[in-house]
């Protein structure tokens, strides 16, 4: 009712990680503070047949990482959530409160667009999904409504005959936020050939950026190295990176052609 009321004036805070950050530099001034502490239901970690893992808002980045039903089915994912930050982060942080702040230069949200993620966004007007491929906007930016929370995020199974990587390259200290992260899913045939193929580039563009170009180039065909090449520089070639501390345009462009061929590399190989 708070949100609904009054939503441009009312900040929701879960773990505070990045919140109080914005509110000690003076970049948001909101007049009231809404807690979601004490909301216990957004916390757990379930799977559902058919649906794939179910991870309420409020679960800890830590707790995702650790947990053993993520990493029996998605590896992949809880070991990207522990490249976020260091330990006293994760333990404070939430899944929602990642994922809501849209921050360009986050680890989960590439690998989550891969895998075609969804998330459940409930107001007083109801509940609603939305692919993760849409829900980032931009800087900060979300598809969430002024008066929406983000309540699950819905991670579906991978098929059969398909692996995923994510790789994170920081060009300062080990603890930084990526200079590029590359998320790869890849799904093979029966003879080897590749089915699909999906990479996604985070910190890179204001959104997780993706490669279609990348699939289109692989579907149907054996990935040998030249290939792998071709589509690497491809990747490279297609998108256009900003500049900031960690690495400029040009820098970027070519740690995106090594960490594509990489990623492929590595999920081909099952690593």
């Amino acid at each position: 009712m708070l949100l609904s009321k009054d939503g441009d004036q009312t900040k929701i805070i879960a773990g505070g990680t990045a919140l109080v950050i914005m509110l000690k530099n003076r970049l948001i001034s909101p007049s009231v503070l809404l807690s979601l502490g004490g909301l216990n239901d957004l916390r757990y970690i379930r799977h559902q047949p058919g649906t794939g893992l179910r991870i309420g808002g409020l679960v800890t980045i830590r707790e995702a990482e650790t947990s053993s039903l993520l990493r029996d089915k998605q590896p992949t994912l809880a070991e990207t959530f522990g490249k976020v930050g260091n330990v006293r982060v994760r333990n404070a942080a939430t899944v929602g409160g990642n994922l809501s702040e849209a921050d360009y230069a986050s680890d989960p949200p590439s690998i989550l667009v891969a895998l075609r993620a969804k998330v459940k966004a409930y107001s007083v007007k109801g509940e609603r999904e939305i692919p993760l491929a849409e829900f980032f906007q931009g800087f900060y930016e979300t598809a969430l409504a002024p008066d929406e929370i983000l309540t699950e995020l819905i991670v579906p199974d991978l098929n059969p005959g398909s692996r995923s990587i994510y790789l994170k390259y920081v060009s300062r200290s080990s603890e930084d936020r990526p200079c590029v992260g590359m998320a790869a899913v890849l799904e093979t045939e029966s003879d080897g050939s590749c089915k699909e193929l999906r990479l996604v580039a985070g910190a890179v563009t204001e959104t997780p950026q993706s490669f279609e170009s990348a699939g289109a180039m692989a579907c149907g065909k054996r990935l040998t190295d030249p290939l792998i090449e071709e589509i690497a520089e491809a990747c490279s070639s297609g998108v256009e990176p900003f500049s900031d501390l960690r690495g400029s345009a040009w820098y970027r462009k070519q740690i995106i052609r090594v960490m594509a061929r990489r990623a492929i590399q590595q999920a081909m190989a099952g690593q």
